[in-house]
């Protein structure tokens, strides 16, 4: 073989390894429209798993009063666990070209468990309809919810995000007081079921406009096993698995806090919750535009540091006042804790054809943490005697570790140097 031919070869090799550039529009009509639909996804499934504090206390209170609050906490943290492990293979899936099929069967799956949900009065099955069918169909909403929009944009990608995830907020709004005004009128059947119709309008609006841009010229691996030798991503892998431990354990808990330790009557109560998901979609927006002029890293570690110290501010409040600014700023600061991590995988992954396996990777490990935090926290406090601390310690501890770790994840991809955008 002529060396002319042999280079000829070489370079068709190079072509099929090597990363295509993809020109980002960041912006026009097309591009909004997957910010709109990305939020209906949002909205429908972490939204969804951000309203079960309010299916908590009803479960506690009627549907499941043999059960203990550790046991009913698990319907909610398999729901989490499972949106965020599902995100391994539908991430391989989005990365194969079939988002529309990832959309379309996630949303008949979470409409499909909530009606099941709506006849369900037993325990096991509630697990199923509500933890495992919903769990599984939100993780198939939840890739695409973040992926789609990473290749539309990059000057403004983690505001883009940001606007979109604020349908998690604003669906842990919207749910909850939907079915707390609902329940007592036409019980907890049918208040599921209008829950159930929202979601199939919204599902619908998504699957209309949303369109994949980038795909990949030849099938990728579910598991990108070389990622793991890159520090940066694998330190800040290890931070979401920490973070997802403690994150949502004032929002499982914080309507029960503060019937038992604020005096609030019950109906005050069940708001707590949504207002701390009012207040994360702030959380969601206002650091994911500045994380565009400082970079995501930068913007999380101080969210993530704000967070942790909320988390043992919450010990020593015991009334209303109080759990409501702590509800306010707790939900702010974690809020970036959904909405900023897909930009700091897109930066730390700049091909975008890998950019849904390792975002289904990094969640994956995310998952892990979110399915034991809760539980655990469950088993740490008591509802008899209305004690809470060992569980506010422990969401403190991990969000602490979390900190660590993504401060770490900093250092190894920039160093000690503070002003680079990263």
């Amino acid at each position: 073989m002529t060396d002319e031919k042999k280079a000829v070869v070489v370079a068709e090799k190079e072509a099929l390894v090597t990363p295509q550039p993809h020109k980002v529009s960041d912006g026009g009509i097309l591009a909004w429209l997957q910010v709109v639909g990305s939020f209906f996804l949002f909205f429908n499934s972490w939204g969804i798993i951000n309203s079960f504090g309010a299916f908590q206390i009803y479960y506690e209170e009627e549907l499941l009063s043999l059960n203990s609050p550790s046991s009913i906490s698990w319907i909610g943290s398999l729901q989490g666990f499972l949106l965020m492990v599902s995100a391994l293979y539908s991430g391989w899936i989005f990365d194969n070209g079939y988002m529309h099929a990832l959309i379309g069967v996630g949303s008949f799956m979470v409409i499909f468990g909530m009606m099941m949900t709506s006849l369900s009065t037993e325990y096991y099955q509630v697990l199923l309809a509500q933890g495992f069918c919903v769990g599984l169909g939100s993780g198939l909403l939840f890739i695409p919810s973040i992926a789609v929009v990473t290749t539309y944009f990059k000057k403004q990608r983690s505001f883009a995000l940001g606007l979109s995830a604020t349908g998690s907020s604003i669906g842990g709004i919207i749910y909850p007081v939907v079915f707390r005004q609902l329940q007592p009128q036409i019980g907890f059947a049918w208040a599921t079921r209008v829950i159930g119709f929202i979601a199939l309008g919204t599902l619908a609006m998504a699957m209309a406009v949303m369109r994949q841009r980038v795909q990949s010229s030849h099938k990728r691996k579910i598991i990108d096993v070389e990622v793991w030798r890159y520090m940066p991503y694998t330190l800040f892998t290890a931070s979401l698995f920490f973070a997802f431990m403690g994150l949502y354990i004032p929002f499982f808990y914080i309507s029960s806090y503060a019937n038992f330790r604020t005096g609030a009557d019950p109906q005050l109560s069940f708001y707590f919750l949504a207002i701390t998901n009012a207040a994360s979609a702030f959380g969601r927006t206002l650091p994911n535009f500045l994380a565009d002029k400082v970079g995501p890293v930068n913007m999380l570690i101080p969210c993530i540091a704000a967070t942790a110290i909320l988390a043992f501010c919450w010990i020593p409040v015991h009334d209303v006042g109080g759990l409501a600014a702590f509800a306010v700023l707790y939900g702010f600061f974690s809020g970036s804790f959904v909405s900023l991590p897909p930009s700091v995988i897109a930066y730390l992954c700049p091909d975008l054809n890998l950019v849904g396996t390792r975002l289904g990777m990094s969640f994956t490990f995310g998952a892990l943490g979110l399915l034991i935090g809760n539980p655990i926290a469950g088993a740490l406090l008591d509802l008899q005697t209305g004690e809470f601390v060992h569980a506010q310690i422990f969401c403190g501890a991990v969000v602490v570790a979390a900190l660590v770790l993504c401060i770490g994840c900093r250092y190894a991809k920039v160093g000690f140097a503070l002003h680079v955008k990263t």
